[in-house]
C-alpha cells in the first residue's frame, strides 16, 4: 500500500481523487490551504467526506509554508505526490498577480524540493488547457506550441511544467 500525498483535496478534482487512491487501498495524505477564491464552506464539506476514511490524514496547511510542507514529508513519507493545488482563474490573476506566483511558482518549488530531498517515488501535476494560450486549432494536441501564454495564471502553469522538467532531469524525479 503506497502513501499518497495530494495536494488539493478540498477542491473537485482533488476530492475524487483521493476517493479514488483510498478505494484502491492507498494511504492518502491531503493538504488543502481552503483559500477562499472557491466556496470555503464547499471546501470544507468536501473534506469531511474524506476525514472518515481511516487510511485518509488531512492536513489544513499552505504548501508556501516550507517547514510545514518538510514536516509532511518527514512525517508521512509519501512515495508519490499528485499537486492539484493551484490558486485558480484566469481572470483573478489579472487583479491579483502576486497570489499566482506565490502559491502556483513558490508552492510548486517548495513541493518539488520536497520530493527532491525525499526521494519520492513520482510527482504527478496538474497543468491546465490555459497553457495553449491564443491557439485556436481544436481539440489541443499535447505537440502544439504553449510558448505564449495570454494570462499570468497560464504562465504559471507552463512554468511549472518546465519546473517539473528540470526537476525530472536534475534529480530523477518521475513526472
Amino acid at each position: 500500500m503506497a502513501t499518497i500525498l495530494v495536494t488539493g483535496t478540498a477542491g473537485f478534482i482533488g476530492m475524487h481523487l483521493a476517493h479514488r487512491l483510498l478505494a484502491g487501498g492507498h494511504r492518502v495524505v491531503g493538504i488543502d490551504n481552503f483559500n477562499d477564491y472557491y466556496s470555503v464552506k464547499l471546501k470544507r464539506d468536501r473534506h469531511a467526506t474524506l476525514s472518515g476514511h481511516p487510511s485518509y490524514t488531512g492536513i489544513e496547511g499552505d504548501l508556501c509554508d516550507m517547514p510545514t510542507l518538510r514536516g509532511v514529508f518527514e512525517k508521512y513519507h509519501p512515495d508519490r505526490v499528485c499537486n492539484l493545488a493551484a490558486q485558480a482563474g484566469v481572470r483573478y490573476s489579472l487583479e491579483h498577480p502576486e497570489a499566482y506566483q506565490k502559491a502556483n511558482l513558490e508552492g510548486f518549488l517548495n513541493i518539488l524540493e520536497c520530493c527532491r530531498h525525499h526521494k519520492t517515488e513520482r510527482l504527478v501535476y496538474a497543468s491546465s488547457s490555459s497553457v495553449y494560450g491564443g491557439n485556436t486549432k481544436l481539440p489541443f494536441s499535447e505537440s502544439d506550441p504553449v510558448d505564449s501564454p495570454v494570462s499570468l495564471y497560464a504562465a504559471t502553469k507552463k512554468a511549472n511544467e518546465l519546473m517539473a522538467h528540470c526537476y525530472s532531469h536534475l534529480y530523477g524525479i518521475q513526472t
